[in-house]
């Protein structure tokens, strides 16, 4: 199972353009795509999802034509959209039936199978007839999961699904996607760095549109080993290290300290030391090498 992109691009009536010539493989597996706010990432699930049109490229899910064969698609796909909206006075159990019944699931038998699979999955068999309304945000982005299982689908697109989810709440929803992600396509579209971390064996960082870079967190990871320098300075020292090295990130320590990061070839000054590289290196060096090329451009 492989989903395909080529040149997909898309510019809103303002002048954006949202989508920058797209092209991408992706297996089955967890994908992550990787992006900040306003990057593109939702009008590129909308486009998949067959929820918008492009205005170039092709997009094919096996031998399936995407944009030729909306409702084939739309047969073997899973959606959690970014703002998932449920008919909450309804307990999980009856809602799941109905949405059953809306994918066209006929036989009585397989409904309740497929019912019961989906809450079983996602851990809502215990609350199964108690009120959507009365579930926490976690179990509300749980519960859209389920939805989403009834189809069997063989894609599954989850768009900022831990967004505002505390700490235990996001930890049993990626405990979800990973039992769902292993013989199907699951894309999560993230800013999260850590969700990609922890779930995905391939990703792609998207930014202004654009594919920035596409490869495995570990790979990715390994080719900036040796490269990322750590050195501890206050506000103003920040500044002036910002004028003279790429700085990538920075972050504060217990006394109010600045622990800065600068991506390297070779070792910036006297007063840096070699740090590990994580993913969160790697996804605000991309993100630097974008916004500097953008500037040189304008």
């Amino acid at each position: 199972m492989e989903l395909n992109l080529t040149q997909v691009s898309k510019t809103y009536p303002n002048g954006v353009k949202a989508l920058d010539n797209i092209n991408l493989n992706i297996k089955a597996g967890m994908f992550g795509l990787l992006g900040p706010n306003g990057a593109g990432k939702s009008t590129l699930m909308r486009t998949i999802a067959t929820l918008q049109e492009p205005d170039a490229g092709k997009l094919f899910l096996e031998d399936i034509n995407i944009l030729k064969n909306k409702m084939k698609l739309r047969q073997v796909l899973g959606y959690l959209p970014q703002q998932f909206g449920v008919y909450s006075k309804m307990s999980a159990e009856k809602l799941l039936y109905y949405f059953a019944d809306l994918k066209g699931i006929a036989s009585a038998s397989e409904k309740k199978k497929m019912v019961a699979y989906a809450l079983e999955v996602t851990n809502l068999t215990e609350v199964k007839h108690k009120h959507v309304a009365g579930y926490s945000g976690g179990m509300k982005q749980r519960f859209g999961i389920a939805q989403l299982l009834l189809n069997n689908p063989k894609l599954i697109i989850v768009d900022e699904p831990t967004a505002g989810l505390d700490p235990a709440e996001r930890h049993r929803f990626l405990n979800v996607l990973r039992e769902i992600g292993t013989n199907n396509i699951v894309i999560l579209s993230t800013h999260i760095v850590d969700d990609v971390k922890e779930l995905c064996t391939d990703m792609a960082i998207l930014n202004g549109g654009k594919i920035l870079s596409k490869m495995s967190p570990t790979t990715a990871v390994q080719n900036l080993e040796g490269k990322i320098w750590t050195t501890i300075t206050d506000r103003d020292g920040e500044v002036e290290l910002a004028k003279n090295y790429n700085v990538i990130s920075s972050s504060f320590n217990q006394d109010n300290s600045l622990n800065v990061r600068v991506f390297s070839e070779v070792k910036p000054h006297e007063n840096f030391t070699l740090a590990t590289a994580d993913l969160n290196d790697v996804y605000f060096v991309h993100l630097k090498e974008n916004e500097d090329a953008t500037t040189l451009k304008a």
